[in-house]
Order: C-alpha cells, then structure tokens, then sequence
C-alpha cells in the first residue's frame, strides 16, 4: 500500500501521517476541550487547546480513529501550534470542502492535509478525517463563547 492507486485513499503519505501523531495525551489545565465522534464509524477524538492573544499556544489530543483520521489529526497536531484562531476555521473549512465539495487542498501551514484528496472518494470516512478540526473549532467556540 504506497501508492494512492493501488490503495485508495491509504496512500504512503496518509500512512506515514497517521504513524506519527505528536502532542498525544490530555493538557493538564486547557482553556477549552472538545469530544467528537463520528457516527457512521465511530471514531472518537478528545481534544484540549491552550489559546493566548488569539494563538494556538498548546494542544494535547487523544484520537481512536481510522488512519485518514489519525492523519489528519497528525496534521492538526503538528501544525497547529502557533496557529492563528482564524487558521484553524479556515483549514477545517477547507478540508470540509475539499472533501465533499471537489474543493482545492488547505493551502499554508496544513497544506500537508491535501494527502487526504483521494479520500473524497470515500464519504463514509468524511466524518472521522473531520475529527480533529471540527473538535478544534467546537473548542474555539466554547471559548469565544466565554
């Protein structure tokens, strides 16, 4: 399974990507969390920001997903540390898209999300590659909220 043609979605970059999810493990004292499932397969994503003056200073996330799942968490994980509030909307928006939409790949800091292109093919799985960033802005929400 490395290439996207012979394994659908399960591309060597998806894989890659879900074997390597940084920032694993609850924060100690968030400013905010945000639990997630996916309905059609039950993937599961608990997730806790830290946010400062608008950025993204620290997440910790626990992810029980499929490998397009655990992928695009690894992307949010990696990447979004240092993100502006604004950036992370905008990615969550642009993978939405991208996936049901025929939508371009997120561009800037989680461009590493267009590995997942070849997953719009598979919409059963649209809900557990949304995970992470919908978990992220439920979160950003709660705190804007306050």
């Amino acid at each position: 399974m490395t290439s996207e043609t012979s394994s659908g979605p399960y591309s060597s970059d998806v894989l890659r990507l879900a074997a390597d999810i940084p920032r694993i493990g609850r924060l100690a004292d968030p400013d905010a969390s945000a639990h997630r499932v996916a309905r059609l397969c039950g993937s599961t994503l608990d997730l806790d920001l830290k946010v400062e003056d608008g950025v993204v200073t620290d997440l910790g996330l626990e992810v029980q997903a499929c490998a397009l799942g655990q992928a695009a968490a690894s992307v949010l994980a990696c990447e979004g540390v240092g993100a502006g509030v604004g950036e992370v909307y905008e990615a969550r928006d642009a993978l939405k898209a991208m996936l049901k939409q025929d939508g371009p790949a997120p561009q800037g800091r989680f461009s590493a999300l267009a590995a997942l292109q070849p997953a719009r093919d598979y919409p059963a799985r649209h809900g557990s590659i949304l995970l992470a960033f919908e978990a992220a802005c439920e979160a950003l929400d709660r705190l804007d909220a306050r």
